[in-house]
């Protein structure tokens, strides 16, 4: 019961934050496309990198750096994001949604989950900011390379399959550039005096409040419904799928306890809100994504749950 109740309370309210997102679009308070636009934005260029760049800063690399326990994290996103997008290629149909797809099947929500995850069982977090420095730098630069290659838009601009032009929009990435600035903030040991680090704080804790709500705001459940099958499939590898695969694979190589549940959640997490504002960016409709973080937020709290009760009952955590 008390695993439930963890992972509703992990779960619940941002699902509540996605569902007042919609009630305020259709009370028509929310009902202005150009804020919707301007907040996505704001949320791509500024929260996120922040939200980024406060995780990876705070973090001691050198203090929990585990080189194992990093290549795992970093071999198995990359796995499962090229087999999600190869999938992708030979079975979506509708080439225009390819990069949706393949966002909302491998990003988790690792940098919230995770932490609070693991805090709450073993007392402290030091795995969380490990796992994070292995997978969060890979799930963005990958999620640029898909959405840039495979941009509804680049086919008007016949840039469509442009590696180099990918690889320039990595570089002028906002999240990317928070993720790096973050790295090497903490690599420094760089420690901001409290009137710095409180406006950074600050920023970053709107980024995924404002995410679900701009989620909630633009959900169409007309389009939901057309987009509904991908949706499930894009889950059922997110929370399902890939979490059996690897965290097998993690049990076999050895990793136990804290490590071991660093990297089930950062393979069962829900897809994370920001593939929705990224999508968006890149001229995305957003239906695929937001369906899929709806989806996953809501279901997590039962797989989440009987995966902790599987692997605690086999004495592995």
């Amino acid at each position: 019961m008390s695993n439930l109740m963890f992972a509703l309370n992990a779960t619940i309210p941002l699902f509540i934050l996605i569902a007042l997102g919609y009630f305020l679009r259709k009370v028509k308070i929310l009902d202005n496309e150009g804020f919707l636009k301007t907040a996505n934005k704001f949320n791509f260029t500024l929260t996120l990198p922040m939200l980024l760049f406060v995780d990876l800063s705070s973090m001691d690399i050198r203090e929990t750096f585990d080189l194992k326990f990093l290549l795992f994290c970093a071999i198995a996103t990359s796995i499962a994001f090229w087999g999600a997008w190869g999938f992708a290629k030979l079975y979506v149909k509708d080439k225009n949604v390819v990069g949706e797809f393949v966002q909302a099947s491998y990003r988790s929500s690792t940098a919230v989950l995770g932490l609070a995850l693991i805090q709450n069982i073993y007392g402290s977090s030091g795995m969380a900011g490990m796992m994070i420095l292995g997978a969060v730098p890979l799930y963005n630069i990958y999620a640029v390379i898909v959405l840039q290659t495979e941009s509804p838009l680049a086919d008007k601009t016949k840039e469509k399959g442009n590696m180099k032009k990918a690889l320039i929009g990595i570089a002028k990435n906002p999240i990317v550039i928070g993720i790096i600035l973050g790295l090497l903030s903490s690599i420094i040991g760089i420690h901001y005096p409290e009137m710095i680090q409180k406006p950074m704080d600050y920023i970053a804790r709107l980024a995924t409040p404002l995410a679900l709500i701009c989620i909630g705001a633009e959900f169409n459940l007309k389009n939901a419904f057309k987009r509904l099958k991908l949706s499930v499939v894009a889950s059922v590898i997110k929370i399902i799928i890939l979490p059996v695969v690897f965290t097998t694979i993690a049990v076999l190589m050895g990793f136990r306890t804290e490590k071991l549940i660093a990297i089930f959640i950062m393979l069962a997490g829900s897809t994370t809100p920001s593939c929705f504002i990224m999508a968006k960016q890149y001229g995305y409709e957003g239906t695929v994504t937001s369906s899929a973080v709806v989806i996953t937020t809501l279901f997590t709290s039962v797989t989440i749950t009987l995966f902790l009760f599987l692997l605690r009952t086999m004495g592995f955590v």
